[in-house]
C-alpha cells in the first residue's frame, strides 16, 4: 500500500473519530435536556392534587383480572368537571377511557356518553343502582366512578385523572390556541357558550361570525366548542368534539417549547387531581413524544336517545345501549383487539336489566340514525 493510501486512510478515521465525537457530544447534550426536563418536572409534581385510590373499595370483575390481553395495556379514566363542581366529586361533565398499548405507544380514545344508562353502584338489597354514568363521580367520588367503568365494561381501571375546564382553557391559551373547523350551527351554540365559559374562567373572547369555515380559536372558545350538545348528533357529536379538542392540544403539546411547557406546568397542575404517583406521571411525561393517538370513538357504539325513554327510568333523557352486552363485546375489540369477546356474567346481567326496563333489545338495534334517536326509531314503519 503506498504512503498516500496510507495518510488517505489516516484521515478517514480521524474524520471518523471527530464525527463519532460530535455524535457523542450532541447525544449528551439530548440526555442532559431530558434530564434536565425531568427534574424540572419533579420539581413541580406538589401542584398536582394526588390521593391513592381505595382498591378494598373498587369493582374489578374476577374474570377480567385474570385476562392476560389487558397486561399489555395501560387504561385510565379521565374525567372532566365543571369549573362550578367539586373536582373531586363533581358531575363528571366528560368521561374518556385512555388505552396506552405499551408496546407501541399507540393510543385509543373512548369517549363514554354521560348519560349512558349503566349500573352506577350498590343498593342495600344488591339489586344495584341504575342512573346516568355522569352520576357516579358525583356519588361516591373516584372509586364509585372506577368501578362503574369496570363492571359494566369487563375494564381492569386502576388510575384516573380529574381534570377542571378551565385547565383546557389555560392549557390552549398557553399554547397558542387551536384551529377547528366549524359549521354555522356549531357557531351559534359556540358563541352562546362563550358567555358562561367567559364567566366561569375569567377570560375573554370574540364571537366568532356565524359563517361555516376554519377558525383559531382561544381558550374559551375551544371549550366551548368542546361544550356544544344542541346540534345533529346532540351529545354523542359533542363527545366527538371533545377529543377533537384532545388532538389538537397533544399535537400542539409535543412542538412546545420548555418556555411554555413550563408556563403550562405552572398553570394547569393545581387543576388536576389523580390517582398516579409522581413515578408515573414523569414516566408518562417522558414518554409523550412517543405517543400517537392512533383511533377514536364513543361508547356505547349502538345506542337508542330520547326524552321520557321508560316509566321505569324515572322518566330520564337517557343514552340506552342496545345492547350493553353487545356494546362491550365491539370495545374489547376496540380498545384490545380481542376477537368475539363474551361478557362477564356480571355485564351480560347487567344488560338483561337495562332490556328489561327499556324495552329495547338487539331487534331495536338502528341502522338508520348516525345519533341514535328514539325519535328516529318510531318513525321508522319497520319499528312497532
Amino acid at each position: 500500500m503506498s504512503k498516500k493510501n496510507n495518510e488517505t486512510n489516516k484521515q478517514l478515521k480521524i474524520r471518523k473519530k471527530r464525527r463519532r465525537r460530535r455524535w457523542l457530544f450532541a447525544l449528551e447534550i439530548v440526555l442532559i435536556a431530558v434530564l434536565f426536563c425531568c427534574l424540572f418536572v419533579v420539581s413541580k409534581m406538589n401542584k398536582i392534587q394526588t390521593e391513592e385510590l381505595d382498591f378494598d373499595n373498587i369493582v374489578v370483575n374476577p374474570e377480567v383480572a385474570e385476562n392476560e390481553t389487558l397486561h399489555g395495556y395501560t387504561t385510565l379514566a379521565v374525567v372532566g368537571i365543571d369549573k362550578k363542581s367539586d373536582i373531586k366529586q363533581g358531575n363528571s361533565d366528560t368521561i374518556i377511557i385512555v388505552n396506552i398499548n405499551n408496546d407501541t405507544k399507540k393510543v385509543k380514545l373512548v369517549s363514554v356518553y354521560r348519560d349512558t344508562y349503566l349500573r352506577i353502584g350498590e343498593d342495600e338489597n344488591k339489586n344495584g343502582i341504575y342512573r346516568k354514568a355522569n352520576a357516579a363521580y358525583a356519588s361516591g367520588g373516584k372509586e364509585q366512578f372506577i368501578s362503574m367503568l369496570n363492571s359494566n365494561m369487563d375494564l381492569n381501571i386502576q388510575d384516573f385523572v380529574s381534570v377542571d375546564f378551565a385547565a383546557v382553557s389555560e392549557v390552549v391559551d398557553l399554547l397558542g390556541g387551536i384551529d377547528m373547523e366549524l359549521k354555522e350551527e356549531e357557531i351559534v351554540h359556540l358563541n352562546n357558550y362563550c358567555i358562561e365559559v367567559s364567566e366561569v374562567t375569567g377570560k375573554d373572547y370574540d364571537p366568532i361570525p356565524e359563517i361555516s369555515g376554519t377558525y383559531h380559536l382561544n381558550g374559551v372558545q375551544a371549550v366551548s366548542y368542546a361544550r356544544i350538545r344542541y346540534t345533529v348528533g346532540q351529545d354523542f357529536r359533542r363527545a366527538a368534539r371533545q377529543r377533537e379538542v384532545i388532538y389538537k392540544i397533544v399535537e400542539k403539546v409535543k412542538t412546545a417549547s420548555i418556555g411554555k411547557l413550563n408556563k403550562i406546568v405552572d398553570k394547569v397542575f393545581p387543576m388536576v387531581y389523580t390517582s398516579l404517583s409522581k413515578s408515573d406521571i414523569l414516566s408518562m411525561g417522558m414518554s409523550m413524544l412517543s405517543y400517537e393517538i392512533e383511533d377514536q370513538a364513543g361508547f356505547p357504539f349502538d345506542h337508542l336517545w330520547g326524552q321520557n325513554v321508560s316509566d321505569a327510568m324515572d322518566g330520564y333523557d337517557c343514552v340506552i345501549p342496545v345492547t350493553l352486552e353487545s356494546n362491550v363485546t365491539k370495545l374489547h375489540h376496540f380498545l384490545y383487539g380481542e376477537e368475539n369477546y363474551q361478557p362477564s356474567e356480571k355485564v351480560c346481567a347487567y344488560s338483561d336489566y337495562i332490556i328489561e326496563k327499556s324495552g329495547f333489545g338487539d331487534e331495536s338495534r338502528l341502522a338508520i340514525s348516525e345519533d341514535g334517536s328514539l325519535e328516529s326509531y318510531r318513525d321508522d314503519p319497520n319499528n312497532p
